[in-house]
């Protein structure tokens, strides 16, 4: 099995995620806007966060399922596949998906819970919150983040020399040196 990538270069890959993942809510709160006439109802307000969660959802698991990777993670030459080296099936990229607001729903627990609301408070709390989740694949035996290890998934390199010719893997299983 190819050696995890770096914490760092997982992070930065999720850095430049995070820009790409804010094009697509973007789409998806414009969306919404039309569809529910701009309404600010309570109701209208909760309905949006739902929509959010459920399209990053969408996203993230058709990525996971259908080539194994985001863009993001293509551009870093990363692949996410199941401990034995397979395409995520979709129970698995669901779980991984869910596992994964670890990385931002204990910070806003604890946000809602002290009645924290000012922007800098809330990012002090989601910078400590997302600094603790990295500090998790330091305790662990394959440098894993947490929600790798819970959903039974793992993050691979694909070798430059695929990434970037015609050769590029399809799947990726063709991405570990076992598929060769």
């Amino acid at each position: 099995m190819t050696p995890t990538p770096s914490i760092k270069r997982r992070l930065t890959a999720m850095v430049y995620e995070t820009f790409l993942l804010a094009a697509v809510e973007m789409l998806a709160v414009a969306l919404w806007l039309v569809v529910t006439g701009n309404r600010h109802d309570p109701a209208f307000q909760h309905g949006l966060k739902a929509w959010l969660f459920l399209v990053t959802g969408a996203y993230f698991v058709y990525s996971w399922t259908n080539s194994g990777h985001t863009l993001a993670m293509k551009t870093w030459r990363l692949c996410v596949v199941t401990d034995g080296g397979a395409r995520l099936p979709l129970r698995t990229a669901m779980l991984r998906y869910l596992a994964a607001w670890g990385w931002f729903l204990p910070a806003l627990l604890v946000c809602w819970l002290a009645g924290l609301h000012g922007k800098g408070q809330m990012a002090a709390a989601l910078a400590i919150g997302i600094a603790a989740w990295s500090m998790t694949a330091l305790f662990d035996k394959d440098r894993r983040f947490l929600h790798d290890r819970l959903a039974g998934t793992r993050i691979v390199a694909i070798p430059k020399a695929q990434a970037a010719g015609p050769t590029a893997p399809t799947t990726p299983a063709e991405a570990t040196p076992e598929a060769s």
